[in-house]
């Protein structure tokens, strides 16, 4: 399977996560949380390639040293733009859409869910109401609707939700209460090494 993140330019991604960590540069933690979530996407057996959609020459050098595949946001239209664009990119593969801050993921959580996904599916995050994966069978149009309540909105586009109990792959970071979160469950080695800094 084919997977596809975008990640936005450093100085603007993770907003609600600035000064989470004190002493560490915002942009380094919003680029630890992608970086250790590639990490996992690239080790998880299900998954041929990982390709990172991000206009940041910082982000794309940092990602590719991980084995990701690079390209520009050529659409420059937000987020689901980006996945619908990196989706056309992986022609004849099921494709996967992954939320970029997974700190905690482990690739055998998401090996799981990527063998349940035998549709167009997807898996909520740990609230319950925002999406962490979207994925898709070939011939089968990606339709991503990430943003606020896209749990529901993909769930009314038709798409499965997958039940199955990946708290690693449910948990986002979007705020500091969701990092800490992260933290209980065993951050990545670039996210630990962040989060670790203190003043």
């Amino acid at each position: 399977m084919g997977v596809v993140l975008p990640v936005k330019r450093l100085g603007v991604a993770k907003s609600r996560l600035r000064g989470a960590v004190d002493a560490v540069p915002h942009e380094r933690l919003a680029l630890a949380l992608a970086q250790d979530t590639v990490a996992a996407a690239v080790a998880c057996p299900y998954v041929a390639e990982v390709l990172a959609v991000t206009d940041d020459p910082t982000v794309a050098d940092a990602l590719a040293a991980l084995g990701a595949r690079i390209a520009p946001d050529l659409p420059g239209a937000g987020l689901n733009a980006a996945f619908a664009y990196g989706a056309s990119l992986l022609p004849g593969r099921p494709v996967a859409a992954l939320a970029a801050d997974l700190p905690a993921l482990r690739p055998e959580e998401l090996a799981a869910a990527l063998r349940d996904a035998t549709a167009r599916s997807y898996v909520a995050d740990a609230p319950g109401t925002g999406t962490v994966l979207l994925t898709a069978p070939v011939g089968v149009p990606l339709e991503p609707r990430f943003g606020p309540g896209s749990a529901a909105a993909h769930r009314r586009s038709g798409a499965l939700p997958l039940p199955g109990d990946w708290p690693t792959l449910r948990r986002d970071v979007d705020t500091a209460a969701d990092l800490a979160a992260a933290t209980r469950l065993g951050l990545g080695p670039h996210t630990g090494a962040v989060a670790s800094v203190q003043c």
